[in-house]
């Protein structure tokens, strides 16, 4: 075969040299001849012999030359070096959940656990051994702790870790993490590296994805070997590829920020679970994030709670914070209250207050009040859609004219949309507003009796629940058209009811709402935002029946979802969302609650709740709580929840005292003694006692 045009001539462009079909192959022996003492082999040489006891190397030319990618074989060097072998002790969901990422980062990872999970892990492709000696003598080079907080230490007592490398690195995954680092330090020979870590997310918040979760951890110990330093980055590396939040801090410090993150969060979670929330037709916002809050924390077991509880050392200080400001918030609420029974039990009234004991003798339609809807609470109002007024039926009618008696806040934020949907706006209120009113293109009135003169075919009432009736009644009604419309947007509704019913003139028209936003959570447009609304008494004359339509339109027309429902109706579910949720926000705010740098999606979600709650006045509050008939037994029931929550608490917690008092004496003295229960007094000497310490202190 003839010399070959090589690739470096192809790729020089150069042309092949011309066949020589005669001359013959070269072979160059291995001998200490010098390679131009090489002769052909066809020829005959004294030499020969000598040559043909050699082994003999030939040369070839070739067709192309073989390509050698540097790159790719280098990156695939620096890739497997980045690989690590991993052993998750404890695989149960939590390490199942890390084993996905694990291995599709290409890492070896080994499973041991109690539980067999052999099927679950040839899934994911790792290996399961069920005998903890077998795991060892793999030598895994991060041992991988995914064990309950309660088991940590009779797991890692269980590890036959004569059998590992002594240089092995052992990390943990726990929620609190001044018991494990001190554990491991004490259990741990002291060739072994510790890495204390808290990914801050787990199977259901992690399971879109880890990027921008919080990844908390602490080198304890690490040798200053450069290959162990290098491991430790390895292992870190796994999230910083996922996109986690790096977040070193010391345990400690980890510790005091999860006692608020984590606890309050899991606290309140567990709380509103107990009242079995449900969702209504008139969520909210805020009480929707509580419905989810509920949600998250009720998929964990209560071991893992009662471990935050129980392992760090700032949750008994939190839990005490907690218990202080709900009863700080009670006291407001019952203070005030007490206040008004004292207003009506020594001052003279001219007129007999509003009372909520009056509800029924009104809702019965004494008076010559026409009767509500019925006010079944097992009857969930369907939402609808409210229809919007065509263009040709609209230019039928002429725009109303609304007065807005109260022109505070939320006056204001009505008035611009109705401005800007063409309807003519009036104003009243008791502060002057004349600024405000002329920069939104509204007639403000200083008079109330100016303001009635102009008869308006709506009142639009947007003062405060406890100011509600005194203004109702300083209006001049003989000022106003006999058919009025009158329009409350309180947010409860059978007081105003019962107010309307029982101080207007049977001719005029009454229609209570409640729009389920306002100026913060209705900044951004009200499209899918709901309104509730009951006609409590509308005549049936065809103009004012058009009338009430179009009013109710202004809200369809800016895409509000449109709710119907009787004012019973809203107040009983209104107990359950909106003073539910105002209380927890108010309570939480009395704890001076702040972000961490290990904030969780739940903690964050109460931040933001006290945030919306704290804007409001505590009128408001209050006034959910005084002028619904069912605020009270939520209270309660919040208040029979938490004691119950702290009952569970402090009883697991008295059973480990009971352990330490009994179990770890000694058994014969106490088989030969009578056994006697300790007296409560007792228990509590006990918690100063140094085993008690020890406990607390790790």
């Amino acid at each position: 075969m003839p010399f070959a045009f090589t690739s470096l001539q192809r790729l020089r462009g150069l042309p092949p040299p011309p066949s020589s079909p005669s001359l013959p192959h070269l072979r160059c022996v291995l001998s200490p001849l010098p390679v131009s003492q090489c002769v052909p082999t066809g020829l005959k040489s004294p030499q020969s012999l000598f040559r043909s006891r050699r082994r003999h190397l030939l040369i070839r030319s070739i067709d192309a030359a073989q390509l050698y990618d540097y790159e790719s074989k280098l990156s695939a060097r620096l890739e497997s070096q980045g690989k690590l072998k991993i052993a998750i002790v404890g695989f149960g969901n939590f390490g199942q959940f890390l084993a996905k990422t694990l291995t599709r980062q290409g890492h070896t990872v080994l499973a041991h656990s109690r539980s067999d999970h052999t099927d679950v892990a040839r899934q994911l492709g790792v290996t399961f051994f069920r005998d903890p000696d077998d795991l060892c003598e793999e030598h895994p080079e991060v041992i991988l702790l995914c064990t309950s907080i309660i088991s940590l230490e009779k797991v890692v007592k269980s590890l036959p870790l004569q059998r590992l490398k002594r240089n092995t690195l052992v990390v943990d995954v726990l929620s609190v993490k001044e018991f494990a680092k001190t554990l491991l330090v004490r259990l741990l020979p002291f060739d072994f590296d510790i890495i204390c870590t808290h990914p801050m997310f787990g199977p259901e918040s992690g399971k879109d994805g880890w990027s921008g979760l919080n990844f908390v951890y602490e080198k304890v110990r690490i040798d200053d070997e450069e290959s162990r330093i290098s491991r430790a980055e390895k292992f870190l590396d796994i999230f910083v590829r996922e996109g986690c939040n790096m977040v070193e801090m010391t345990c400690a410090e980890h510790d005091k920020c999860a006692a608020e993150s984590q606890f309050i969060t899991h606290t309140v979670g567990r709380v509103l679970e107990m009242l079995e929330l449900e969702s209504t037709p008139i969520n909210t916002k805020g009480y929707e994030k509580l419905l989810a809050l509920v949600e998250n924390t009720a998929g964990d077991s209560f071991d893992l709670y009662y471990g935050l509880f129980m392992y760090n050392k700032n949750s008994l200080e939190m839990l005490e914070r907690l218990d202080l400001a709900f009863e700080s918030l009670k006291k407001q609420l019952f203070g005030r209250l007490h206040d008004v029974v004292r207003k009506q039990l020594f001052e003279s009234a001219e007129t007999a207050p509003v009372l909520l004991e009056n509800y029924k003798v009104l809702t019965s339609g004494k008076n010559g009040a026409a009767t509500s809807k019925p006010m079944g609470f097992q009857d969930v109002a369907s939402s609808i859609s409210y229809p919007v007024p065509s263009s040709s039926s609209s230019q039928d009618r002429l725009p109303l004219k609304i007065a807005i008696v109260g022109f505070g806040n939320f006056g204001q934020f009505l008035a611009k949309t109705m401005v800007r949907q063409g309807y003519r706006v009036i104003a009243y209120s008791r502060s002057d507003y004349s600024e405000a009113a002329q920069r939104l293109g509204v007639s403000f009135f200083s008079n109330a009796d100016d303001l009635c003169e102009e008869h308006p075919d709506v009142i639009l009432l947007c003062s405060s629940i406890l100011s509600t009736e005194s203004v109702l009644k300083s209006l001049p009604l003989q000022r106003l058209k006999r058919s009025t419309l009158f329009v409350d947007v309180l947010s409860v509704k059978e007081f105003p009811r019962v107010l309307f019913l029982q101080n207007l003139p049977l001719d005029f028209d009454v229609l209570c709402t409640h729009p389920m936003f306002g100026p913060e959570s209705g900044k951004n447009g009200w499209n899918g935002l709901s309104f509730v609304y009951d006609k409590v008494r509308v005549g049936s004359d065809e103009l004012r029946q058009v009338r009430c339509d179009q009013f109710l339109g202004i809200f369809a027309h800016e895409g509000c979802l449109m709710v119907e429902m009787s004012c019973a109706e809203h107040d009983w579910h209104a107990a359950g969302s909106q003073f539910i949720t105002h209380t927890m926000g108010r309570t939480l705010e009395k704890l001076g609650l702040e972000p961490t740098p290990i904030n969780t999606k739940g903690y964050e979600t109460l931040l933001n709740l006290v945030e919306n709650t704290a804007g409001d006045s505590f009128d408001l509050y209050y006034g959910l709580f005084m002028y619904n008939v069912n605020a009270m037994e939520q209270l309660e029931r919040l208040d029979l929840a938490f004691e119950s929550l702290k009952k569970q608490l402090f009883g697991r917690l008295h059973g480990v005292l009971r352990k330490q008092l009994f179990e770890k004496a000694d058994k014969r003295k106490v088989f030969r003694e009578k056994p006697v229960l300790p007296k409560f007094s007792q228990d509590v000497t006990a918690l100063s006692s140094p085993n008690w310490i020890q406990v607390q202190n790790f």
